[in-house]
């Protein structure tokens, strides 16, 4: 009992000296996202992404509209009106409290999601394609075992065996590698100055996917479409905001994890969470050493 009166007293103690010291001036860009942090457990993360300060903000648990929205509550009106960039995923419920409670922002999709649904697709008819030619040739090692990073992987970040793999796989017709020569083309797309000459680029790009008759590439295309306009904002905040930014704290935050080895308790991860990554103002020292 009395480690866990201790234990509720420290959380006390640092969320007063969090909500009364944080200094939350010259806040204009924002970014949202989640984590999964142990088995059915989500926390919804708000950083600050201004260039010259990148911090960790704000947590709360689950990853539900009221999440977001609890942010909000805690940062008030004045300053989400001040709010001139929000980068966040494509999910409708952060995309629909973005635009209630921060009306001036322009709301930036981050690249990273967009990659990994991309990567998402290749896996998916990867592996629709492998049981395939398991069931025409059943009992023989089918080509595509053990492809997974050969057709994720950047083409520069593959080991000597993975790139041997690859050329191997160059000499079939595999609906996979259709897959990955769509997704390795889109990167280009981040390349262009110009948003006019970039969106020209996306939509020639999602004419050729949906020609391609591969449906799980068919989707992620159909996806770029309907985002389209929050997909090239990126392109007027790229000189203002670091767009991986977000992915950059997510990575350092999924290193805390790591080496903590864990958390059994929400409070001692948002306790870990604003010490790292908080910038959070240190005390003066209570003693004086001569």
């Amino acid at each position: 009992m009395a480690q866990n009166e201790c234990s509720r007293s420290r959380v006390r103690v640092f969320t007063m000296v969090r909500n009364t010291h944080l200094d939350l001036t010259g806040i204009s860009a924002l970014g949202g996202d989640e984590i999964y942090w142990k088995k059915g457990k989500f926390l919804t993360l708000v950083y600050q992404i201004n260039e010259g300060m990148k911090r960790f903000l704000f947590v709360v648990e689950d990853r539900q509209e009221k999440s977001l929205r609890q942010f909000f509550a805690w940062f008030g009106k004045e300053r989400s009106a001040l709010i001139a960039f929000v980068c966040s995923d494509m999910w409708k419920p952060y995309l629909n409290v973005i635009v209630r409670h921060a009306p001036n922002a322009l709301n930036i999709l981050d690249r990273t999601h967009i990659a990994a649904k991309r990567n998402k697709a290749i896996d998916e008819v990867r592996a629709q394609e492998t049981r395939a030619l398991k069931r025409l040739t059943p009992g023989t090692k089918v080509i595509l075992t053990h492809a997974r990073w050969c057709l994720l992987k950047r083409p520069e970040n593959l080991t000597e065996d993975q790139a041997i793999k690859l050329k191997d796989l160059l000499s079939y017709n595999l609906k996979s590698l259709r897959t990955t020569l769509l997704k390795e083309e889109f990167p280009l797309f981040w390349e262009y100055v110009s948003p006019a000459w970039a969106e020209k680029f996306m939509d020639q790009w999602c004419k050729k996917v949906m020609r391609s008759r591969l449906e799980p590439m068919k989707k992620i295309a159909r996806m770029i479409r309907r985002h389209k306009p929050l997909i090239l904002n990126g392109f007027a905040a790229r000189d203002e905001v670091s767009l991986g930014a977000v992915e950059g704290l997510n990575n350092k935050l999924k290193a805390s994890i790591r080496t903590s080895y864990g958390f059994r308790t929400s409070k001692a991860i948002k306790i870990m969470l604003y010490h790292n990554l908080g910038a959070l103002p240190e005390p003066g020292l209570t003693h004086r050493f001569c």
